[in-house]
């Protein structure tokens, strides 16, 4: 913390006052030393105090003393220096705070406690010298110098006089920024300070407070404790003020760390001070009331804090869940301000110390006034005046003033956390005492009141205390901390309209991770809801969407961009989407991988029906034509066109038209390699029938001329071995593709993003378009013979029929090979099986439909005349 000007101006006197002390006190010792001619070795040293003394707040004296500094008060009073004089007392001003007069007098009650006790200290008194530092680094480093020294301005001793009158140990102070200053300066003395409320984490930094202990827990559990209580209701948009001290500046510096880490964004965070301009109080409300989240987290002290509540009173604004400190979110003084109700934060544990409230509740009249502070405290609680101090227009306190009606935080015992913290103190350092003066003998302590110690022996002490009092245990760790323990605190308002703090969980710091947090009772929150208020910047991403930051924002501000194709996310505040496996494909809500759909043809769907349908439909008229041609084998119209091919072309035909079945239906290894050689044997023999025709009807025309012996070289066994050679080679192709790099089952991932096409891998590309490449040599020559035959004066014009069918196949095998490049997933299947259907019908209709209505339909001119006769016109 950056202390103000005037601090380090004060601060800077009081090092050079001390510093002109002791070279002033060094010169006179040595003048009146060698004027007396007294021996330097002499046993006895005459120490003589420089500066002004302060009077402590309250004192006793003892066999051993104890140093206590309290913000008794809570501001110090601005001096103007001039640095041409020397410059007055320092001195409080403003009201006394009832809470730490309490705390200072619990620091009484125990020291009595242990006087009387039989068990620890037996037969030595403690001591005590208290003071009040009022809130501010200067008087808390006069008061130090001062505990270090003594109250005697002159003294005798047999040490150095930076050694006398020291105290054993200081409790306090309530504050961190004050401690810290104290511990910077009787760390060098090695007095141990044990302080009672000074949570500033930096403290357990041995290397520079290494005689530095406290009985409450360091900040960094608190900061940590509320990190995890703001990640457990789920905010992650919050507010921040602190005191502009070491204790708010360190605490919210462990605070903002563990937030970060646990994914919590600052929208501000802003340091205040009691003493700062009232503009800069105004500044902080107004960003406060513009401000967009709803939570705020005040690591504070209660004092600076009170500035601040009282200006956003003052206008109305919107109401804020406040997360508060141990400083202030257990202090019933601070109750009193309605926009804080709901406020939940941690509290030391609550606890009872008997006899501590009658102690508190027994002063009588000769106590109040024979102590300036307690007379103060008085006059202000009863708003009058003792006799003494009374003005003419004042009040005079009649005696009837009962302390045990006031409703004031000294009397109010209810809440006992921070005054266990001294109380457990003092007894600290009692034990530490003990240990080191006292010997225990079986069930007894003797101890010694006249064994001198140093400061330095107690600070060795208290690093091995381990005792229980009242139920607690006090310890320290090599840091000097205790075990960290809270409270959960909610402030709720009464039946009665009025604000109360309520214990509803607990925090263990000792316990494992994730078992160190519990609620055990309903909270009230903000405005007296029931429901945890919402205080984020971006709502939550639901799964299927992605986190992508807000330019120039904290990472709570983000927009949720939904998943690209093929990639989920299936948790709330995703960062990033992950792709589903190959096989797998995002659902509508792209928040889960679903199986992708394997398509291929099958028989249940209605295209695979209407394709299987119409190849048994042609199988089927391929075998009733077949049976037609065998039932009248013998009539003119079938021995005229070669009987032999046609019943050959009719098998054929069967074959290829139930050859396309095997297209349909899943793909497996043995149908793979049957649907393309199935298909390439088969057409090859349907061509080759269809050739030889043509080839017959060609030399039946060249056998009808004068001199011609041409049939004879093309009768039927040359038919037959042109038929079997053709298809031999198809069938050698086939072998060779099967054998090398045959048909197989796979699966396409890539035509389709969403859903995974079955089919049959072509295994040899060149293979297959050699298997199609050789039915289409065959039929373009066959084409060709065809279209050279055509006007050929042959019997029923068969030339003519083959030339048409062979146009068409040729016309369909054209238009396959780009619709079936093009044809995507179960398509390709269809264009293929269209193909055979479509050629293989051509074939059919274009040769056989004539004749079978001939033979059917117009049996009379199915005769050996009709035909001469047709053939010699």
């Amino acid at each position: 913390m950056e202390i103000p000007a005037l601090f380090i101006g004060l601060i800077l006197c009081l090092s050079l006052r001390e510093l002109n002390s002791a070279l002033k006190q060094r010169a006179e010792f040595t003048e009146e030393k060698t004027s007396a001619g007294v021996n330097t070795e002499a046993p006895s040293v005459k120490c003589k105090l420089q500066g002004t003394t302060r009077l402590p707040a309250f004192s006793m004296d003892g066999d051993y003393a104890i140093g206590g500094v309290f913000s008794i008060h809570r501001y110090m009073h601005a001096v103007m220096h001039n640095y041409t004089m020397m410059p007055e007392p320092l001195r409080c001003t403003g009201r006394i705070d009832s809470r730490e007069l309490r705390l200072s007098h619990t620091m009484v009650f125990a020291i009595e406690e242990i006087n009387n006790s039989t068990e620890l200290l037996p037969g030595i008194k403690l001591g005590y010298e208290i003071h009040d530092s009022c809130a501010s680094v200067p008087l808390a480093m006069h008061v130090t110098f001062q505990l270090s020294n003594g109250l005697d301005p002159v003294f005798y001793t047999r040490e150095e006089c930076s050694q006398s009158g020291m105290v054993m140990a200081i409790v306090g102070e309530s504050g961190s920024t004050q401690s810290i200053s104290m511990s910077r300066i009787i760390g060098a003395f090695n007095i141990p300070q044990v302080s009672h409320f000074a949570t500033c984490a930096c403290l357990s930094d041995k290397q520079q407070y290494p005689s530095f202990f406290r009985t409450i827990p360091s900040d960094q559990f608190q900061a940590d404790a509320l990190a995890k209580l703001i990640k457990h209701f789920g905010w992650t948009w919050i507010g921040a003020v602190r005191s502009d001290s070491d204790y708010g500046n360190n605490g919210m510096a462990s605070f903002l760390d563990t937030a970060q880490r646990e994914g919590i964004c600052v929208e501000y965070s802003e340091s205040f001070y009691r003493t700062h301009p009232h503009s800069r109080i105004q500044r902080i409300a107004e960003v406060i009331r513009r401000s967009t989240s709803l939570v705020i987290v005040a690591f504070a002290a209660s004092g600076d804090l009170k500035i601040l509540l009282e200006e956003l009173s003052r206008w109305p604004s919107p109401s804020r869940q406040w997360i508060g400190s141990e400083s202030w979110v257990t202090n019933p003084d601070m109750l009193r301000f309605s926009a804080c109700a709901g406020a939940i934060g941690f509290g030391i544990q609550k606890s009872v110390i008997p006899g501590l409230t009658e102690f508190l509740l027994d002063l009588s009249p000769t106590k109040v006034t024979a102590s300036p502070v307690l007379t103060e405290f008085w006059e202000d609680a009863f708003n009058c005046r003792l006799a003494k101090s009374a003005a003419i227009d004042e009040s005079v306190c009649d005696g009837t003033e009962d302390i045990k009606t006031l409703q004031d935080p000294y009397t109010d015992t209810s809440q006992l956390r921070i005054t266990n913290m001294v109380y457990k103190a003092v007894y600290a350092i009692a034990h530490a005492i003990h240990n080191e003066v006292c010997q225990d003998t079986n069930s007894t302590a003797q101890c010694d009141k006249f064994t001198r110690i140093e400061s330095k022996q107690v600070v060795s002490q208290l690093k091995k205390v381990n005792f229980s009092q009242n139920g607690y245990d006090v310890s320290f760790d090599a840091n000097g901390d205790p075990v960290a323990r809270y409270e959960l605190v909610n402030w709720q308002k009464s039946e009665s309209g009025s604000i109360e703090m309520v214990t509803v969980g607990r925090y263990d710091a000792s316990l494992t991770d994730g078992q160190e947090f519990h609620i055990n009772r309903k909270l009230t929150w903000v405005e007296g809801r029931t429901e945890v208020p919402v205080s984020v910047c971006s709502n939550s991403c639901s799964p299927g969407t992605r986190k992508v930051l807000q330019k120039g924002k904290p990472i709570c501000c983000y927009d949720c961009i939904p998943c690209p194709e093929g990639e989920i996310s299936n948790a709330t505040d995703s960062p990033d989407c992950s792709p589903c496996p190959k096989e797998f494909w995002p659902n509508a809500e792209r928040d889960t991988c679903l199986p992708k759909p394997v398509e291929f043809l099958s028989f249940d769907e209605v295209l695979g029906i209407i394709l299987a349908a119409f190849s048994v439909a042609g199988a089927g008229f391929a075998i009733i034509t077949a049976a037609v041609f065998f039932h009248h084998r013998t009539s003119p119209i079938v021995r005229a066109n070669n009987s032999e091919l046609s019943f050959l072309l009719l098998f054929s035909l069967t074959l290829c038209f139930l050859c396309s079945l095997t297209f349909i239906g899943a793909p497996s290894d043995w149908s793979c390699m049957l649907r393309h050689t199935a298909f390439g044997i088969t057409f090859v023999l349907c061509i080759s029938c269809v050739l030889g025709k043509t080839i017959v009807v060609l030399m039946a025309f060249k056998a009808t001329l004068p001199g011609s012996n041409v049939m004879k070289w093309f009768g039927p066994p040359q038919q037959r071995m042109t038929v079997v050679f053709f298809t031999f080679i198809q069938v050698l192709i086939c072998t060779i593709w099967l054998l090398l790099r045959p048909p197989f089952p796979m699966k396409n991932l890539t035509i389709f993003k969403e859903r995974i096409i079955l089919e049959c891998a072509l295994g040899s590309a060149i293979g297959f378009w050699a298997v199609l490449g050789y039915i289409g040599l065959l039929a373009l020559f066959c084409f060709v013979l065809a279209v050279l035959a055509r006007k050929l004066p042959d019997n029923f014009n068969e030339a003519k029929l083959i030339t048409f069918s062979m146009l068409i196949f040729c016309a369909v095998w054209i238009t396959f090979i780009p619709a079936y490049v093009s044809s995507p997933g179960k398509f390709t299947v269809a264009v293929e099986i269209f193909a055979i259907l479509a050629s293989s019908f051509g074939l059919i209709l274009c040769i056989f439909a004539p004749k079978c209505f001939i033979i059917l339909f117009k049996p009379e001119k199915n005769t050996k005349k009709h035909l001469m006769n047709k053939y010699q016109s």
